[in-house]
């Protein structure tokens, strides 16, 4: 509130210290008597240590929704392709305060109702785009560091936005597109678990390190995901331009193979096949401030995801 339009608490501050107070013993009871117990906030200031521990003054909550990475991504996939040059940012800006909170992505309820559209309907171009953009944009959401949170009727590719007099319109499957987003959704999940690269560090800064996020002009951004020395790395890298790029050069951090994980292109998922990496060795060409480089092809509107062997 605006000055003059508050009272002072007993120290003199703005803040709620009862309210705060409960919250603290709220989640320090929850998690003492009930052990694995996931406690998210839906809050959208930045107030500082929502999902920090109580005993270090915290809040004590398991997680805390990204308002800030979901507004600056559906901005940026909303524009259409030949401007994102200029918008790089973002998609990058969350990583300067990524690991300050335990973060949960929310591609949420808010942003399907009240004339807002649907995920599908937010992204621009034709029927083939808007759906390699949705891809791509899970793709990215998967690779991002923070936990995941996709309201019912986005995995499918739900065309009108959602209301609850309705049930979703699940006849859209019969649709090979939409089929197919479902089957990408479903691929993601599966390369998560399968992966502790892409969720173990979730919220340390260890666990991420750009490869390069100042290609703004091809609209290409690449980033690795680590867990610890003995798990394999996730090397991502994103083409968000409907144009392919028959020869990139990504660097790497080590020699050997690298082979694809998963293509957010692929026929499986109602993309357009176009050439992808299969497996390439990487080369002794420093790149990116890297020891090690690969020259992959990158298929258009597409996130792809490759682990070394």
């Amino acid at each position: 509130r605006r000055e003059g339009e508050w009272i002072p608490n007993r120290l003199g501050g703005r803040d709620n210290l009862e309210a705060i107070t409960f919250m603290q013993e709220l989640n320090t009871i929850t998690h003492r008597e009930h052990p694995g117990t996931v406690v998210i906030a839906e809050e959208s200031t930045a107030y500082p240590g929502v999902s920090r521990p109580v005993h270090d003054g915290g809040l004590g909550f398991s997680f805390k929704w990204n308002m800030g990475w979901m507004h600056d991504t559906l901005r940026y996939f909303a524009r259409e392709p030949q401007h994102r040059s200029w918008h790089q940012n973002d998609l990058t800006f969350a990583l300067h305060y990524a690991f300050s909170e335990n973060f949960l992505l929310p591609l949420s309820h808010d942003e399907v109702v009240h004339g807002k559209g649907s995920l599908l309907n937010k992204m621009p171009g034709d029927e083939w785009q808007r759906f390699a953009n949705l891809r791509a944009l899970f793709g990215m959401m998967w690779a991002h560091p923070g936990k995941k949170l996709l309201f019912m009727g986005g995995e499918f590719g739900q065309k009108r936005e959602w209301s609850h007099d309705h049930s979703l319109d699940w006849h859209l499957l019969d649709e090979p597109m939409h089929r197919g987003l479902r089957a990408l959704v479903a691929a993601l999940n599966r390369c998560l678990r399968e992966h502790p690269a892409l969720y173990r560090l979730d919220h340390e800064a260890r666990g991420f390190q750009w490869v390069d996020a100042s290609d703004a002009g091809s609209s290409v951004l690449s980033w690795i995901r680590r867990a610890d020395d003995t798990t394999p790395e996730v090397l991502v890298v994103l083409n968000l331009l409907p144009r392919v790029h028959e020869r990139y050069r990504i660097g790497v951090p080590h020699d050997g193979e690298w082979a694809l994980l998963l293509n957010t292109d692929a026929a499986d998922f109602g993309g357009s096949d176009a050439p992808a990496p299969g497996v390439v060795r990487a080369e002794a060409q420093p790149w990116h401030g890297m020891t090690h480089s690969i020259e992959i092809p990158l298929p258009p509107l597409a996130a792809l995801l490759l682990e070394p062997r």
